[in-house]
């Protein structure tokens, strides 16, 4: 049996040998963290019971995603231990800590336990610690060139979503504890190095993107996650803003707050219809199968549906907490995109699964 997997970096072709169990591992927390957005914006916008089966299919696959991934790891360490060390790989270990505290925050946001979700901050905070310091070590010290054409694509922005996770994580348990402005400390202090990230990579990727040759197999469903960033970076703001009444630091800084996080929210904006378009050029004029099928499956596209639950979540709560009508406008449609590019790509998942069996 041939099993494949599509390269993270855009410049190179859409698939690679490598095993099912491989398949399985870090790249599928993507999944984690796409099916828990889009179940805390489906909950949130009152499509109750669809926010509930996500909620307790992501609990499922998380505990099986992480028991593989443990597997991996005690089977052949020294695989683990080199993809942190690759421009491709080591970006996405960075999906296990947005799929553990994403799911972490849907124990907190469903009302289930704070306890469990505590446990999960716990997790996803030292794998952030672990994971960021040991790939940019890795990737600092390598005797290697990497062109940056082949070296970077919009995966790189999970070091943003992973670091945005802990805060946002940090910031809904803040008021349910207490030690609250501890953890909001850490919420605010994430959220600034968060912001530190895109603005840093921003530059790197978009220069990618322009000055050098892209065609329509380098337009990769991770590209999304350029607004995916941002989205949970507005995300991560505006739960700050929610919360200014349990700090005094936080209402001294709320002028900043509000300007930093709609200028995240902004950015996200921007970057939706050029996506779209990008998009379109991909399965039309580059004639690439949508993941929906067998033959344009790929795990990578969880990449995508996540901002579109991101971007939905993140408005509501920035329109809510500012009163900002127009925003909160926005997730009203926005969330039936997201659930249609989730119910997609489910699609061309379990066609993957059938095909593998």
């Amino acid at each position: 049996m041939t099993n494949t997997r599509e390269s993270l970096t855009g410049s190179l072709a859409d698939s690679d040998a490598v095993t099912v169990v491989d398949e399985w591992n870090t790249l599928y927390f993507a999944f984690v963290m796409a099916t828990g957005i889009v179940s805390i914006a489906t909950h949130e916008l009152g499509f109750t019971r669809i926010g509930w089966g996500l909620f307790g299919l992501n609990v499922v696959a998380y505990l099986l995603i992480s028991g593989l991934t443990l597997a991996r790891i005690g089977h052949i360490p020294s695989v683990a231990l080199h993809d942190l060390q690759s421009y491709d790989r080591g970006m996405v270990s960075f999906t296990m800590i947005a799929g553990t505290c994403v799911l972490g925050s849907q124990f907190v946001i469903f009302g289930v336990s704070t306890t469990v979700a505590t446990g999960l901050l716990v997790v996803g905070s030292l794998l952030w610690v672990l994971l960021i310091y040991r790939v940019f070590f890795a990737l600092t010290i390598t005797t290697t060139d990497e062109p940056i054409a082949h070296g970077i694509d919009g995966s790189w922005f999970l070091v943003v979503v992973a670091t945005q996770s802990v805060a946002v994580l940090a910031g809904l348990l803040a008021p349910l504890s207490q030690s609250t402005e501890s953890l909001l400390l850490v919420a605010v202090g994430l959220y600034s190095i968060g912001g530190m990230f895109y603005l840093i990579l921003i530059t790197l990727v978009f220069y990618r993107m322009t000055f050098y040759a892209f065609d329509p197999r380098s337009a990769t469903p991770p590209y999304w996650i350029n607004m995916g960033a941002v989205a949970i970076t507005t995300l991560a703001g505006a739960i700050l803003l929610e919360t200014t009444d349990q700090w005094l630091f936080l209402a001294d800084i709320e002028p900043f707050l509000t300007g930093f996080t709609f200028f995240f929210w902004a950015t996200a904006t921007w970057w939706i219809p050029l996506l779209i378009i990008l998009g379109v050029w991909r399965h039309t004029v580059g004639g690439i199968a949508l993941p929906h099928t067998l033959e344009g499956y790929r795990p990578r596209y969880w990449g995508m549906v996540f901002p579109l639950g991101m971007y939905t979540e993140s408005s509501l709560r920035l329109g809510t907490v500012t009163d900002l009508t127009v925003l909160t406008d926005i997730p009203e449609l926005f969330v039936y995109v997201a659930l249609i590019a989730w119910v997609g790509v489910s699609v061309g998942l379990v066609r993957r699964l059938v095909d593998i069996v």
